[in-house]
């Protein structure tokens, strides 16, 4: 997941103190990627404690099975499992995954990206071009194609919103991480193009968040050697996401927030 960022001066506008509700997303359709771990699994958990009806997109269908249980044990609305494997992927996966949620939903109202891979932390000058390739591949490039497929069923709803998970080395890079922070980097500039081109014609809105250093895998392959107990698990950081997924951000878009403040 996203959360290897090194921290960047906080942005107004993203409330680390929302509220959200039993009924804060009550009747919405949310497609979270990444949804079997860390991150993923924490915002899938909270926006189906909130109402919403959520979709699963992850690799391992034995972690989207474990989450979609602890969902159905909440008593809220329903979820649904799409496995996906963004590195395998080809094109006829991400249209039976948009076939399937449009015929089944109508709509999506929200569509959060939270898969990513790490890579390696290497010199440019040394980096491994086969992995190269596979981070911008899973960070950048699926992310473009499965919200290209799922736009319709996004402009189909009356409030949707589109977040991209990001990372402070991806608004301002640092030596050392390669293809991750180059892939954050595009995901900035994708997500200010798809805000530019929806603002105006839909009701789509489009923003970056940056959770900031999380207790995860990701974060513990990439600094090996912090103390993870003095990190906030997932669960504690999925605020601002429930706030962007919400009417309460309604109007908000083309924004580069982050979910914590700087340390």
């Amino acid at each position: 997941m996203s959360d290897t960022s090194v921290e960047q001066p906080a942005t107004p506008g993203a409330p680390r103190d929302f509220q959200a509700g039993p009924e804060t997303l009550a009747g919405r359709i949310i497609a979270v990627t990444g949804a079997g771990d860390g991150i993923g699994r924490a915002v899938a958990l909270a926006t189906a404690g909130c109402g919403a009806r959520v979709v699963l997109i992850g690799r391992t269908v034995r972690k989207l099975e474990d989450v979609h249980a602890r969902i159905t044990a909440l008593g809220r609305a329903e979820a649904s499992i799409a496995p996906l494997d963004l590195e395998k992927a080809v094109a006829r996966d991400y249209d039976q995954l948009a076939d399937a949620l449009l015929q089944r939903y109508g709509r999506l109202d929200g569509l959060l990206h939270v898969a990513a891979i790490l890579g390696s932390l290497a010199p440019i000058e040394h980096y491994d071009v086969p992995t190269w390739y596979r981070v911008l591949h899973v960070n950048l490039t699926a992310a473009f194609a499965l919200t290209q497929v799922l736009l319709p069923a996004l402009r189909a709803s009356s409030d949707a919103s589109i977040i991209f998970t990001s990372s402070g080395v991806g608004r301002r890079a640092r030596a050392y991480w390669g293809a991750y922070a180059v892939s954050k980097a595009g995901t900035e500039t994708l997500a200010q193009l798809l805000a530019a081109e929806l603002e105006s014609s839909t009701a789509v809105r489009v923003n970056t968040l940056n959770p900031g250093p999380v207790r995860t895998r990701m974060r513990m392959q990439a600094f090996p050697a912090e103390n993870p107990e003095t990190l906030p698990e997932p669960g504690q950081i999925v605020a601002p996401y429930l706030w962007l997924l919400s009417s309460a951000s309604r109007g908000v878009t083309g924004q580069a927030l982050d979910c914590q403040a700087a340390r």
